[in-house]
């Protein structure tokens, strides 16, 4: 297969504009597989697969060595390279509500080329019945973790009780505020407790002069995303959650970046 530009944008179309090829090459990548074997595993007709195979054969995106089909090394890559774009189309697409017209400027770009990582996330949004369930859900969470890292870039009245609660527990708390609110946050934390976290390293603030347009947590179970509208203001009525450890170390990579380069 010729690389270049214009080969390389045909292959995505040509792959792209079919979902049998696409379930054919996603077989064939696990391991080499017959027509038979083909059809047994998708359920689509014979005569559909074994069309489309001949076409794969032609765009020399697949091989055939003893009655059955193995995919060739570079379309392997082109496959993976489009079906990660095709989850973070999906994903988009999941929660149009809470990217659509939101500042994502702050996300970093290994955050947004690594965004498939919230695939399992859940979209939590206030209702007219409960406008504080995106606050009670982080609020739930920050109660019953040990740890927290978090990017607050407004202060909630709870946040230095909260904050002071998890010091109480022996827990650790390292959060990113801008400079305005750093002193405030610090003042609502018992004094003594402060001191004693913050000698065993278990307290650590970050004020930053730049505009914080992002909110993050981290806990022991779950992190949380939101995102400010594209007026300036935080949306307060959605907020991204997961529990799932891809998610975590994703948010993780995002609240480091944010510490060093703000």
């Amino acid at each position: 297969m010729i690389i270049n530009q214009y080969s390389l944008d045909n292959d995505i179309k040509f792959l792209a504009k079919s979902e049998i090829r696409l379930k054919i090459l996603s077989e064939l990548q696990k391991k080499p597989k017959s027509v038979k074997e083909l059809v047994k595993i998708t359920n689509i007709t014979y005569s559909s697969i074994s069309s489309n195979l001949s076409k794969l054969e032609e765009h020399n995106h697949i091989t055939k060595s003893k009655n059955k089909y193995c995919i060739n090394p570079l379309s392997e890559i082109c496959f993976k390279n489009l079906m990660e774009f095709k989850r973070s189309i999906d994903l988009i697409n999941d929660y149009n509500d809470f990217w659509d017209k939101h500042d994502i400027d702050q996300l970093s770009s290994n955050s947004i080329q690594n965004i498939t990582d919230l695939k399992d996330s859940t979209l939590i949004e206030t209702t007219p019945l409960d406008i504080y369930k995106t606050h009670n859900t982080i609020k739930g969470h920050i109660l019953e973790t040990k740890n927290l890292k978090a990017i607050f870039p407004y202060l909630h009245p709870e946040y230095p009780q909260l904050i002071e609660d998890i010091l109480k527990r022996e827990g650790s708390v390292e959060i990113v505020v801008p400079k305005s609110m750093s002193k405030e946050i610090i003042h609502g934390i018992d004094g003594q407790t402060r001191k004693n976290a913050s000698k065993e390293g278990n307290f650590r603030i970050y004020a930053v002069k730049n505009d914080l347009r992002l909110y993050l947590t981290i806990c022991d179970d779950a992190m949380s995303l939101g995102l400010f509208k594209n007026d300036n203001s935080f949306d307060q009525n959605r907020l991204l959650i997961s529990a799932n450890e891809k998610s975590q170390k994703w948010a993780r990579n995002l609240f480091e970046t944010i510490k060093q380069n703000m």
